[in-house]
């Protein structure tokens, strides 16, 4: 039993002070347990007699303050059958509560639509119900405060009908699409009612199946009372408005309609509702609203409650069976001798006998009763079946006759209308008016009569259904009575069983006293041989004995004959019971055949569903593994492609592979949804194929981009670059091949595919290079001038050597003009290759923009190509400032201020710089171009002349400098020791500076890679190649001037004979 929680504290706070307030307490308990009990998460119905009391409090108070103050109180959101209880007992409330509980509810009403919210959200089957069943609650408050006319119990009389809907059309209309609103709810809560009962296969003779079906006798007797307003209201307006503009209203009443007489006829069916409530029966189809006559036709469905016995009392027996004693007092049972030879008064009959009379008795009473009984109740059906009959045909008639006076009161409104306008004539016509004025006062007065006539004879139809309602009355308590008498009949078989299975045992006892006797007799009659003193007396007791034989044989056959009919009767009733029985079993054999026949159509439709959504699961995925297969091979063929030897050839700039890694890595995300949704609906594959599609291309693109950008990187990056392409590859392939296995399919991670393709677009941003700080407009013209200004470095460079060797031939002699001479011519001729190099450059690029540039301009063919351009103008910078550096280191040596280092560096330099602008005009130079060989061939010029210049500065320095000879043949051998250990520290000073020095050295050479854009680690150089020497602190390098950087691929690989080192384009 739920209990209430909260209690009111204007109740708990009360005290029994005087009379009223102690009566006040009471009825506040009473209402407080009627409530308790019956709202209750027991998954049984609402008893009535709770209900009652809870009404009976409503009229009591003249309001429902104390329900809801209780009511509030429930824990209604924890318990559905809870809450689904509270709303049958609001439904009760409203439906024969006082009026003013309408009132009361109003304020209410967030509670109600936040119940059913709540259930409504939860997958729960009263959950739903109670959802339902709030919004039919809250229509029905709202109609019946917007229309005071009607009471929440919806019963109205036809006056009261046409004065709430008035004279005017739009309120005739607004009231007709209210009450169907409000007939749709209470249809939905029907129908979700029957479905969970078809759902859960319940019986209503079920507890949980009475419990859904109880509130449904509220939604019946609100169905009948709406289903006539609207047909009241629809003849109404189509006798005032076109049968066009009704159409959607006759749609919406044929829906309802229907479904109002599918529900009527399946509960009809129940039996629950048999004993509870009668069902009308609705018409074969609709009203005809087009035809104003159908009105007539209409009969009003009336809804038919029968009165109930308390439920707190037990029925008492009609008719009293038994007169035994109680079942727990013991039964006396005789002296076996004593029933031989009779009781000691010498009464011959015991109360056995008695007891078989009396039953004997009442079953031939019972049976008269029972036959007076049938006939009475056949003579009684008979009568009512009459009354009926005759009732039927004088509605019948009196339909006809209303009919007919219908019929004759148009006819005579349209004489009546001829009449009146014949009256607009002139006085020529004034005898036709007169005549016709005497005829509209005699069809006036006639129809004043019909008009009385037809009253009477709704007076009469109304008396009629009140006969025909008081005759179903009468039927249903005819059927309660023969069920009554079925039951008497079987507790009469029960009794006639019970009585033969004591005769039964009755005849066994005394078949046993008879077999005593007889051992008796033997014995006396052994006696008789040995005493033949007692003779006499022997033959007395014999005669006695025989005589008592005789008697008891004479009962024998009496209880026998008696025994015999009881079993005919008994036959009888068993006959007739087995002819129910082979009924019963007939109709449950059919319906079980019918039954196994649906649910093996059931069976089979199930099963070719599952079959069609197995196909269709199986095409889904054959599908992605076909998509998955593609898709692997195009992976495949692009890993192939990182040890292709005939891909070595292919390149790519970073640029674009940053462009396709962003693409790819865009795609993981739809990947993962793709993924997520296959997994989430198996029957729809194709946001996965898409997505899976457009991935591979994608990714394929990038690995194969990602190796070509690696032909052109440095050592280091390129070797991350390919390893992070293999394991994409390899990631990738990993994946399809789980998403070719259904067993790995949901354990597939295609997350996993953004690490490498980040790897993937981190390196390719960290091989673009920097862009020169000029706009992408100025690129042409910043050529030209970077090449020109090249050859003009040159020419002023051999004017300064010139200059140079004709001073040192004014200012040296001997040994040191011959060097200084050699040094200057050799330097004469690497600026002069280096003049032609720059030349056939600067004709291999005009060559080149001529046969590249199409229809474009020369500046478009540069801002086009922008990443060459740039690399052609760093080249270009290199080559000049190299010029312009060697001329200055071989002033210094020839005055005797420079180191011949300093000359050796500007040599290397000059041949890197001269093999980075060999490598950014060999970029898009055709193979063929005889401008590119004569390039090549002046490129190794320029590494042959500044292998002399090399050359004869080592050869010029070997004989300046003075070589002392080590004489040590005057020192001691502590001087020898000392020196040795001085020399040793000078070795160690000058070991620890020289590493200072290389650890600067990568310091520099780390800070210019990073300004010229090239992202490299100290240490990766080789470490052969000499360090530069260092430069004077007036000398400032070009801004854009680039260093050669670590070894460049197999086609730029130049001569390193006499120190000539490769260089690598490095902005390109």
């Amino acid at each position: 039993m739920n209990s209430i929680k909260n209690v009111p504290a204007r109740v708990l706070s009360r005290r029994p002070g005087h009379s009223l307030e102690a009566e006040r307490e009471q009825f506040d308990k009473t209402q407080a347990i009627s409530i308790s009990k019956a709202i209750n998460s027991q998954e049984a119905p609402v008893k009535e007699k709770h209900a009652r009391r809870i009404i009976l409090g409503t009229h009591h108070e003249k309001g429902a303050f104390t329900f809801w103050s209780y009511a509030i109180g429930l824990p209604l959101p924890s318990s559905s059958i809870l809450s689904w209880k509270f709303c049958h007992v609001l439904h009760k409330v409203l439906r024969d509560g006082h009026p003013n509980v309408l009132h009361d509810c109003q304020r209410y009403r967030s509670n109600i639509r936040e119940i059913g919210d709540l259930w409504g959200h939860l997958r729960d089957q009263y959950g739903h119900l109670v959802n339902v069943y709030t919004k039919l609650l809250l229509t029905k408050i709202s109609f019946h405060l917007k229309h005071p006319q009607f009471p929440a119990g919806l019963e109205v009389t036809d006056e009261v009908l046409e004065k709430a809907a008035g004279t005017d059309v739009n309120n005739i209309f607004q009231l007709t699409v209210e009450m169907f609103d409000y007939m749709d709810c209470e249809l939905k809560l029907s129908e979700s009612v029957f479905r969970q009962l078809n759902t859960a296969i319940a019986v209503s003779q079920m507890s949980s199946g009475q419990c859904r079906l109880a509130p449904l006798i509220q939604v019946i007797q609100d169905c009948s009372h709406l289903y006539h307003y609207t047909v009241k209201l629809m003849f109404k307006l189509h006798a005032c408005l076109p049968a066009d503009t009704l159409q959607g209203h006759r749609d919406r009443f044929h829906e309802q309609f229907h479904s109002l007489k599918n529900f009527f006829r399946r509960a009809s069916d129940m039996l629950y509702f048999k004993r509870l409530i009668q069902i009308p029966r609705l018409p074969e189809g609709p009203p005809n609203f087009l035809r104003a006559s159908a009105l007539a036709e209409h009969i009003k469905p009336v809804v038919v409650i029968p009165e109930e016995a308390p439920e707190d009392e037990e029925p008492e027996n009609l008719i009293e069976i038994s007169s035994a004693p109680p079942a727990g007092e013991p039964v006396v049972v005789a002296d076996l001798f004593d029933q031989t030879f009779g009781p000691p008064n010498g009464s011959m009959k015991d109360d056995r006998d008695i007891q078989i009379e009396n039953l004997k008795r009442e079953v031939e009473t019972l049976r008269a009763e029972l036959e007076k009984i049938k006939m009475e109740a056949q003579r009684y059906i008979s009568q009512l079946k009459g009354q009926v009959n005759a009732l039927e045909a004088e509605l019948e008639e009196q339909r006809k006759q209303k009919q007919k006076a219908l019929v004759d009161n148009e006819q005579l409104r349209h004489e009546l209308a001829q009449l009146k306008a014949m009256q607009l004539e002139g006085a020529r016509n004034q005898s036709l008016r007169e005549e016709a004025e005497r005829k509209a006062s005699a069809t006036e007065a006639r129809y004043s009569k019909l008009k009385e006539k037809h009253n009477e004879l709704i007076n009469t139809h109304a008396e009629l259904l009140r006969k025909n309602a008081d005759t179903a009355k009468q039927l249903t308590v005819t059927q309660q009575s023969q069920e009554e008498v079925a039951r008497v009949k079987e507790q009469l078989a029960f009794q006639m069983e019970q009585v033969k299975r004591e005769s039964e045992m009755k005849m066994e006892e005394q078949s046993d006293q008879l077999e005593k006797l007889k051992r008796e007799l033997a014995a006396k009659a052994g006696e008789l041989a040995h005493a033949q003193e007692a003779l006499s007396r022997t033959e007395q007791s014999g005669s006695e004995l025989s005589a008592r034989l005789d008697t008891l044989n004479a009962e024998k056959e009496a209880l026998t004959g008696a025994m015999r009919q009881r079993e005919a009767e008994l036959l009888a009733a068993q006959s007739l019971v087995r002819e129910k029985e082979e009924a019963l079993s007939q109709e449950q054999q059919r319906s079980s055949q019918e039954k196994g026949e649906l649910q093996g159509r059931l069976e089979e439709k199930v099963s070719q569903e599952q079959g069609l959504r197995q196909k269709l699961l199986d095409d889904q995925f054959a599908v992605l593994r076909s998509a998955a297969a593609e898709a692997e091979a195009i992976l495949q063929d692009a890993v192939s492609k990182l040890d292709d030897p005939l891909h070595l050839r292919c390149t790519s700039s970073p640029d674009y592979l940053v462009s396709r890694a962003q693409a790819a890595l865009d795609t993981v995300s739809a990947l993962e949804k793709g993924h997520s949704q296959y997994l989430t609906c198996s029957e729809d594959a194709s946001a996965l194929v898409a997505a899976l599609t457009r991935f591979s291309h994608l990714t394929a693109d990038t690995i194969v981009n990602g190796g070509a950008t690696s032909h052109l990187a440095p050592t280091d990056p390129a070797d991350r670059l390919i390893d992070t392409c293999r394991e994409c590859g390899a990631r990738a392939l990993e994946l399809m091949g789980q998403l070719q296995d259904q067993t790995m399919l949901p354990r597939a991670q295609p997350s996993l595919m953004r690490a490498p393709l980040q790897g993937l677009l981190q390196l390719g941003q960290d091989l673009k290079p920097k862009s020169l700080d000029v706009r992408q407009e100025e690129l042409g013209a910043m050529v030209d001038k970077e090449m020109a200004a090249t050859s003009a470095a040159i020419e002023d460079a051999v004017r300064r050597i010139e200059d140079m060797m004709n001073q040192a031939r004014h200012e040296s002699s001997g040994v040191k003009l011959e060097v200084n001479e050699r040094i200057l011519n050799s330097c004469t001729d690497l600026m002069k290759a280096i003049r032609l190099l720059v030349m056939t450059s600067t004709s291999l690029q005009k060559e080149i923009v001529e046969s590249g540039r199409g229809a474009a301009t020369q500046q478009e063919f540069y801002a086009k190509n922008s990443r060459w351009t740039e690399g052609l103008i760093s080249a270009s910078k290199a080559v000049g400032w190299g010029a312009t550096q060697l001329v200055e280191s071989a002033d210094k040596v020839v005055l005797h201020m420079g180191k011949y280092e300093e000359l050796i560096v500007c040599s290397h330099e000059i041949a890197a710089s001269t093999a980075q602008l060999v490598a950014a005009s060999k970029v898009k130079a055709d193979k063929h171009s005889p401008h590119l060989s004569r390039l090549q061939e002046c490129s190794r010029s320029v590494n042959e002349r500044a292998a002399n210049v090399v050359a004869s500065t080592k050869s010029g320095q070997e004989q300046i400098e003075d070589r002392d000879t080590m004489d040590f043949s005057g020192l001691s051998l502590i001087k020898l020791k000392k020196q040795e250990m001085e020399t040793q520290v000078r070795v160690l000073e000058l070991e620890k500076t020289l590493e200072a020095e290389r650890v600067r050295l990568g310091e520099l050479r780390r800070q210019h890679y990073v300004l010229a854009g090239v992202m490299g680690t100290p240490g990766e150089e080789e470490p052969s190649r000499p360090s530069p020497a260092p430069r004077s602190s007036t000398t400032k390098k070009p801004p854009l001037a680039q260093k050669p950087s670590i070894a460049p691929r197999p086609d730029n690989q130049l001569s390193s004979k006499d120190g000539i080192y490769p260089a690598q384009l490095v902005n390109y």
